[in-house]
């Protein structure tokens, strides 16, 4: 049972005392909607999707401490250190192993880092099929901040390009460091 005494399977979202936990098609469960007396929640629950919820709340990063100083001396190699600085801030969210081969979403990230490591800008290159994915994407990166300092890398601040590939399970790989797709 999920918040509220609503059950959530395949095709059965609703109250439990109003539809219960076998599958319905969907004139079943709008006829029960209807006398179900939490309809609005359940609405909003059916129009979100199940597969938004992994991306509705950003993880907190599970950083020890500050980044070393990145060892890179150009933007291509700085973008390597800050591809395994996400994995190590995010280690539950990585898909270990090649990903399967239809991606939730796709999407291609441009960030921007000071001298310092701290996230200047983000911006989306290429938007996700899936729209909440953007917004997941974008604060993940902002809140793994600092960064290593890119101190020997001659251009500031350092800009990188980076595609996000992103599992329904609400799991990622960035394409620096993917294991491939099967």
């Amino acid at each position: 049972m999920g918040r509220g005494g609503l059950v959530f399977a395949s095709r059965s979202v609703g109250c439990a005392g109003c539809i219960g936990a076998a599958s319905m098609n969907n004139t079943t469960v709008l006829a029960s909607l209807a006398r179900c007396k939490h309809a609005a929640a359940v609405l909003v629950l059916l129009c979100s999707g199940a597969v938004q919820a992994q991306f509705a709340m950003v993880p907190a990063p599970a950083l020890p401490g500050p980044p070393r100083e990145s060892a890179a001396t150009s933007e291509k190699e700085y973008k390597l250190d800050a591809a395994r600085h996400i994995y190590a801030a995010y280690p539950a969210r990585i898909f270990r192993g090649r990903l399967p081969p239809l991606m939730y979403s796709v999407m291609i990230v441009e960030t921007h880092i000071d001298a310092t490591g701290q996230v200047l800008d983000v911006a989306v290159v290429r938007k996700p099929a899936a729209a909440e994915v953007a917004p997941w994407v974008l604060a993940m990166i902002r809140r793994a901040a600092p960064f290593p300092a890119p101190v020997k890398v001659d251009e500031a601040p350092v800009k990188y390009t980076e595609i996000w590939l992103v599992d329904k399970s609400g799991q990622f790989q960035v394409d620096t460091l993917t294991e491939g797709q099967r």
